[in-house]
């Protein structure tokens, strides 16, 4: 019995065409264009937090309370922690994909991301969105000293 091997530089061609989406190119092309977008968020992000106003002595709990009192920097940092955990949830089902061997490992680990990652993602949200420094009724002695002069 004898089989022919094809020539390593001949096309490569489909015996049935795959109609549908495809995933691989858009997850692709979004982790070029949220690669983008997140470089431009980090560095305004890091550029407020310390090169304006008075730098890095500047930061404590009265600056970060400031900050998400603001809607505009709730929006920030919620489009930072949205793009930063997909982009990185994306990466790794990549990983996943090229180094896990069976298909039960690589459903369990893709599933497993899946799950961290929504979970992130909902609780980073709730503490942006929810976030109060000084909640009413709390106790004097148990609120930051921020709270006295607000």
């Amino acid at each position: 019995m004898t089989s022919t091997i094809e020539a390593p530089r001949s096309p490569y061609t489909r015996s049935a065409k795959k109609r549908g989406l495809n995933w691989e190119k858009w997850g692709w092309i979004y982790m070029r264009v949220s690669g983008v977008v997140l470089i431009v968020l980090i560095f305004g992000h890091l550029f407020v937090n310390l090169m304006l106003g008075e730098g890095v002595s500047a930061l404590n709990f009265a600056f970060v309370a400031g900050k998400l009192a603001s809607p505009f920097w709730q929006t920030w940092d919620v489009l930072m922690l949205w793009l930063a955990l997909i982009h990185g949830g994306n990466g790794m089902r990549t990983l996943v994909n090229d180094y896990a061997t069976s298909r039960i490992s690589r459903g369990i680990l893709k599933v497993a991301i899946l799950l961290s990652v929504v979970s992130l993602i909902v609780l980073g949200t709730l503490v942006v969105y929810t976030f109060d420094a000084c909640p009413a009724g709390s106790p004097a002695d148990l609120l930051p000293a921020v709270c006295s002069t607000l």
